[in-house]
């Protein structure tokens, strides 16, 4: 497969601006790759598909208000500073992107707050956009994660082109998150509201709980034609024992192991025992999945629609069928499905 293959024309007001006006009544599309059918629903229905003894597996890292903006010393220019990782707690050093980053030189201060309480020093250049930020703030350790968080804005995705609203802060974010360390939500969890999870339980359906911390490298576009050269970024990945009991059990009585999401998709390919049960991991994955894959542990998938040459399409390609998923977003177009993170879903079975 190469990179052509995933290039499809997604007309541009199918991108959504704004998540559905509750969290359930997205639009669901409903593949069954056996039949090769293609089904229209509400994402609340989702639980017609689901049994006693099946199993979701969740992603339930939670994003944090990662975009922040600040001044430059003595120009006072406007400079984004998105943070992506911290990489040393004591320091208070983190890894980020500036923009524009042309003006952002090593030793060059920002100041962040209507009373520039928070300071940053660049002491490092990473990328053409990356830096290696030092803050400088005056109080604990906690209180400057108070502050981070409070100057900080929702990072919601640069294609949204709009203001960030106080509600961005709970639609772009799971009801389920509890790991801070994404800088990007796992949009497929993001239709799960607390009224269907209590529904989907009180059927007997189990949740098997993993983090995997969502990096911006989830939105860089492939750009080699050649599918295997290209370099996904590293994400931090946890999965318990508890997590690996609950999935294995489900595989061992042949139930439905559903992942919700690529990224849940992405951790448990990451952490396969050669017998093909989930082992538990805590580490970085920096797995690619594109076709042809095997797929070990989940037998269906819930997913968003996804942008073209995106290594999330590649993945869904890998699962669905290449020739089945083309039909399913010719369709999804047709009938104008939204597209992306506040867009509609798919379940693949």
């Amino acid at each position: 497969m190469k990179l052509s293959h995933f290039n499809f024309d997604l007309p541009k007001e199918l991108l959504a601006e704004f998540p559905a006006e509750n969290r359930d009544e997205a639009r669901l599309m409903v593949i069954d790759r056996k039949k090769q059918t293609i089904e229209h629903r509400m994402f609340k229905d989702i639980i017609d598909y689901f049994d006693d003894g099946d199993v979701m597996i969740l992603n339930n890292t939670k994003v944090f208000p990662a975009r922040l903006y600040g001044n430059k010393e003595k120009t006072g220019a406007r400079i984004e500073v998105f943070l992506l990782r911290e990489l040393n707690a004591e320091q208070r050093l983190w890894d980020v992107l500036v923009d524009p980053a042309r003006k952002i030189r090593i030793g060059n201060k920002l100041y962040f707050g209507d009373d520039d309480s928070l300071v940053a020093e660049v002491i490092d250049n990473t990328t053409s956009r990356g830096r290696t930020l030092r803050f400088l703030y005056d109080g604990s350790y906690e209180e400057f994660r108070n502050k981070l968080t409070e100057l900080g804005e929702t990072p919601i995705p640069k294609y949204i082109n709009r203001e960030v609203t106080p509600e961005d802060a709970e639609r772009y974010q799971t009801i389920y998150a509890k790991e801070e360390g994404a800088v990007a939500a796992p949009t497929a969890g993001l239709h799960f509201s607390k009224h269907l999870l209590k529904r989907l339980e009180i059927k007997g359906v189990n949740f098997a709980e993993v983090t995997l911390h969502v990096g911006l490298g989830t939105f860089n576009p492939v750009e080699v034609e050649d599918l295997s050269k290209h370099k996904m970024d590293s994400e931090e990945l946890k999965i318990t024992q508890e997590a690996c009991d609950i999935v294995n059990e489900a595989k061992a009585k042949r139930k439905r192991v559903c992942a919700v999401g690529t990224t849940s998709m992405r951790a448990i390919e990451s952490s396969v025992s050669s017998q093909n049960t989930l082992n538990p991991y805590e580490g970085w994955t920096n797995k690619f999945i594109f076709p042809p894959h095997d797929f070990s542990v989940a037998n269906c998938m819930v997913t968003n629609f996804h942008t073209p040459k995106s290594t999330l399409l590649m993945m869904i390609s890998a699962f669905c069928g290449h020739d089945l998923m083309k039909k399913a977003y010719e369709e999804a177009i047709k009938e104008k499905y939204k597209f992306y993170s506040y867009g509609d879903a798919m379940l693949i079975l």
